[in-house]
């Protein structure tokens, strides 16, 4: 199984404003097929609380700064989201839920497939019983 990591961004450091990028394949291990964000999340609110079976991502912080909790089924880790130049790859079947949004803060996600709710897990024991068969 793969593991999840941050991964540092090129940064292009200019006077008149900084750029960061990412890549099918190069910075980021998939090529992506699906792109979408997350925003105005109301104080204390918490965002995903799923898994995906076959389904990886990339997630980093446009704006703002968040966590997002990871769970492989035994334990569980925190990576703080906070800076447009990183952001965590997560494989499949990792339980993630992102929470502690800051004011204005914008995630965006990236994804190596298309949508399919078949490939959601929704309920952590049906993960965490899924997740001891690998």
């Amino acid at each position: 199984m793969n593991e999840p990591r941050i991964i540092e961004l090129p940064k292009i450091l200019d006077n008149r404003g900084n750029l960061s990028f990412f890549e099918n394949n190069k910075q980021i291990p998939f090529d992506i097929a699906r792109t979408y964000w997350i925003y105005d999340v109301p104080g204390g609110e918490t965002r995903g609380s799923h898994a995906f079976r076959q389904q990886q991502e990339f997630i980093i912080a446009l704006s703002g700064s968040f966590d997002i909790v990871l769970n492989d089924g035994e334990k569980e880790v925190k990576y703080a989201i906070n800076r447009s130049y990183y952001g965590l790859y997560v494989p499949n079947m990792y339980w993630r839920r992102l929470e502690n949004f800051s004011t204005n803060s914008l995630a965006l996600i990236v994804s190596d497939m298309s949508y399919n709710s078949e490939d959601y897990i929704r309920d952590f024991n049906i993960f965490k019983n899924e997740n001891s068969k690998i």
